[in-house]
C-alpha cells in the first residue's frame, strides 16, 4: 500500500527515519504466519505504522496471494491522519477492501462485521503507555474473537518503554477507553506479550479465551533502544515527544497545553497564566484542529533536547512544578475531570495538590508496582 505522498510527509516531519534496530518484527517473519493465512478470509486491523522498509502489511499479504475481506482501523485512522479523540464513523474502501473504524461509536468490532472473516491478523506500532488507545482497541477485537470464536494473529513490534514499569496501577472505577485494565501507566511490555497477559489474566470477562498467537520479533531486547519508522499518531512526531508522553500526556488532564497546534507536540508545555522565558503560540495544523489556546501566547517549557537516555520512569516533576507556579486562581481550576482516568486513580491530583513530593507520591505506587511485576513476568516473551 502506498500511502498518499503528502500525508507521508507531515508524517515524518522532524521524524528520525531510521528503522527498528537490528531485529525482524513480526510482520518480518513470514515464513511463521503465511501457512496459517493461506486459504482464509482475513481481516487486519492497521494504520500507517503497519509497515516494514515502506512496505504495508496490505502489499505483503496480497503478493503472497492471500485474501483480505475487512480492514479496521483504530484512533487516528487507517492513514494515521485524524485528530486525537476524533470520532470516525463512516466506512471507506481501499482496493474495493472495507475500512470499519473501531474509533467512533463502535469501538468493538461486531458480528456483522465478522461475518466473513476466518482469522484476524493485527499489527500496529503502540507506545507501551497505558492512556494510549491501541491497546483498548486490541482488547475489543481480542473480545470479539473470542465471542466468535475467531484466530487472531498478532504481529509483533517493539514500544520505547519495554525497559522500564511506572506510574499507579489503574483502579478499576477509573476504567475506560483511555484506560481499560489495572496497569500502571507504563507496563513494559510489548503489545504481543501485552495482549498474551490479556488473555491470561482473564480480562475478557466471563471466561472468555481468544485463540490467540503471537508472532514474535528476532534478536529483539527490551533494553535496547530503538527508533520507530513511522510516527504512530499526528502528534508523536518524533522519538523524543515519544519518550516524553508518559509524563507530559498527564498534562491533557489540566489546564496546561502539551503542545498541540505546533510543530513540537508533546516537546513543550505551558499556559498563558504562566510565567516563564520560552513562549509559543497554538494555531490549527495537521495534528490539531482547534488545539488549547489557539492564537493565545502561552509561557512554559521547551524539551525538545531533553536526555533521552534519562527517560527510564515518568517525570512528575513537570506537572508538580506547573502547579504550584500557577497563581491560585488557576490551581483551583488546574485539574479536569479526565485527570483521574489518565492517572487512574483518584489519589495523584490530591497529593499534588496536598504538596507531596515526587518521592513521596512514588511510594504510594511501589505496592501495586510490585503486584504487577509478577503478572508481568509470566508473559513476557523477550529478555
Amino acid at each position: 500500500m502506498k500511502l498518499p505522498k503528502s500525508i507521508l510527509i507531515i508524517l515524518v516531519v522532524n521524524f528520525c527515519q531510521i528503522s527498528i534496530f537490528s531485529q525482524d518484527l513480526g510482520i518480518d517473519n513470514i515464513n511463521e504466519y503465511q501457512s496459517i493465512l493461506k486459504n482464509k478470509n482475513i481481516g487486519l486491523v492497521v494504520n500507517q505504522t503497519s509497515q516494514v522498509n515502506n512496505t504495508h502489511l496490505i502489499d505483503t499479504l496480497h503478493a503472497l496471494g492471500m485474501n483480505i475481506s475487512t480492514i479496521f482501523s483504530p484512533e487516528h485512522g487507517f492513514s494515521g491522519k485524524f485528530n486525537a479523540g476524533e470520532y470516525i464513523d463512516h466506512t471507506s474502501y481501499y482496493d474495493s477492501i472495507p475500512i470499519i473504524s473501531l474509533y467512533g461509536k463502535n469501538k468493538k468490532p461486531n458480528s456483522m462485521h465478522l461475518r466473513n472473516i476466518d482469522i484476524i491478523v493485527f499489527d500496529i506500532q503502540d507506545v507501551g503507555v497505558r492512556f494510549y488507545t491501541y491497546i483498548s482497541t486490541l482488547h475489543y477485537v481480542m473480545e470479539s474473537c473470542a465471542e466468535q470464536n475467531i484466530e487472531l494473529l498478532v504481529l509483533d513490534r517493539p514500544n520505547p518503554h519495554t525497559h522500564y514499569v511506572d506510574g499507579p496501577v489503574l483502579e478499576k472505577e477509573y476504567s475506560s477507553f483511555v484506560g481499560m485494565h489495572p496497569v500502571p501507566i507504563v507496563y513494559g511490555m510489548t503489545i504481543g506479550e501485552y495482549a498474551l497477559m490479556i488473555n491470561g489474566e482473564g480480562w475478557l470477562g466471563h471466561q472468555k479465551k481468544c485463540n490467540l498467537k503471537v508472532v514474535q520479533m528476532r534478536s529483539y531486547s527490551r533494553y535496547n533502544p530503538i527508533r520507530i519508522q513511522t510516527p504512530p499518531s499526528p502528534n508523536l512526531r518524533t522519538m523524543n515527544s515519544m519518550l516524553l508522553y508518559p509524563s507530559l500526556c498527564l498534562f491533557e488532564g489540566t489546564l496546561i497545553s502539551v503542545g498541540r497546534g505546533t510543530d513540537f507536540p508533546f516537546e513543550i508545555y505551558g499556559a498563558p497564566f504562566l510565567s516563564t522565558d520560552f513562549s509559543f503560540s497554538p494555531e490549527p495544523n495537521f495534528g490539531s484542529k482547534d488545539p488549547k489556546y489557539n492564537g493565545t501566547l502561552c509561557y512554559g517549557f521547551e524539551l525538545k533536547d531533553y536526555y533521552r537516555d534519562s527517560i527510564n520512569k515518568i517525570n512528575l516533576h513537570f506537572l508538580i512544578d506547573a502547579y504550584h507556579q500557577s497563581p491560585t486562581y488557576y490551581q483551583d481550576r488546574f485539574f479536569n475531570n479526565f485527570f483521574n482516568k489518565l492517572s487512574g486513580n483518584g489519589a495523584l491530583q490530591d497529593q499534588i495538590i496536598n504538596h507531596m513530593n515526587e518521592n513521596e507520591i512514588r511510594e504510594t505506587w511501589n505496592e501495586g508496582i510490585q503486584a504487577f511485576l509478577l503478572i508481568r513476568a509470566k508473559y513476557l516473551l523477550y529478555d
